[in-house]
């Protein structure tokens, strides 16, 4: 897949789309906001004649982004065709939008708005309908964005450090703690398991307390082997994240683990963050488990 970055110059024009609930509109208004002359629900056809266009603006619009999805209907299908050849003679950046299942359900649920495919079909099957559909396009996108775990503020930031300045290539760490009890997590990029580490659980001064509370925390950083699997982390990710920036990913998910996830992972969660925070990298922590009980 061709990295966005070399692709981008000063001029930029950027083919938005991906699945109906996934945060497309949020992203184009992103784009607006960064100065892009944006276009929604340009028809597929027009693509062409609208790039022609665009080259031949004698600089009057820099950069364009304009967003195409499935309210094309069937019309879509013919975008993986015109954008191969689009990309060959110019430069050109596809973006494709998505999300989970569960999330785009949960979206529709509280827009209460029928899926774009049809009133008559259950959300759930136009969902995986339209995911089927999509899937041509998806394999040709030069940029993937899964906004599942995103808030909008999340989105709209990594949206404006992606594209605002061609020389950055930022990446979101999102740092899981969940307990191993409850199964690994699914969208997990690297799994470390801290179970070796003493368990505060058996501490009965402790046991009430989640890995957030300094006094837990504390214990769990006072043996040596926690110190030295911390360096050893954090040397591994300073190593890692600017190859999967390279590689052009923008969202990578560290997971730590311990058995039930309220103490060990959860402080080593919290540890992480802030390491890769001071190294200026962007970080949010999320403990899965910490909710769940305690006994």
């Amino acid at each position: 897949m061709t990295s966005p970055d070399r692709k981008r110059s000063a001029r930029q024009l950027v083919i938005l789309t991906g699945l109906s609930g996934s945060g497309k509109r949020s992203v184009l208004n992103t784009f607006e906001d960064l100065g892009f002359y944006c276009v929604d629900n340009l028809p597929v056809a027009l693509i062409p004649a609208f790039s022609e266009l665009y080259e031949g603006g004698r600089g009057e619009v820099e950069r364009v982004a304009l967003l195409v999805d499935a309210r094309e209907g069937t019309h879509i299908d013919k975008l993986p065709g015109i954008y191969r050849k689009l990309s060959s003679e110019r430069a050109a950046t596809l973006v494709f939008i998505e999300a989970s299942e569960g999330a785009l359900l949960r979206r529709f649920s509280e827009t209460r708005r029928p899926h774009p495919l049809g009133q008559e079909i259950p959300i759930a099957e136009g969902i995986r309908e339209e995911r089927r559909r999509m899937a041509p396009i998806r394999r040709l996108a030069d940029v993937i964005i899964d906004t599942t775990k995103f808030n909008v503020h999340e989105l709209r930031q990594l949206i404006i450090d992606r594209f605002q300045s061609p020389g950055r290539r930022p990446l979101l760490v999102s740092v899981v703690s969940f307990g191993f009890r409850y199964g690994i997590p699914a969208d997990a990029d690297l799994v470390f398991d801290v179970r070796f580490l003493p368990n505060p659980h058996f501490v009965p001064r402790l046991r009430p307390f989640s890995g957030k509370d300094p006094r837990v925390a504390r214990y769990i950083r006072s043996f040596p082997q926690t110190g030295e699997f911390l360096r050893r982390i954090e040397s591994l990710l300073g190593y890692l994240i600017p190859h999967y920036i390279r590689e052009g990913k923008s969202f990578l998910t560290v997971a730590l683990g311990c058995t039930g996830g309220r103490h060990r992972s959860v402080a080593l969660a919290e540890a992480i963050r802030r390491a890769l925070q001071r190294k200026g990298y962007a970080a949010k922590v999320v403990h899965r488990d910490l909710d769940k009980s305690a006994s």
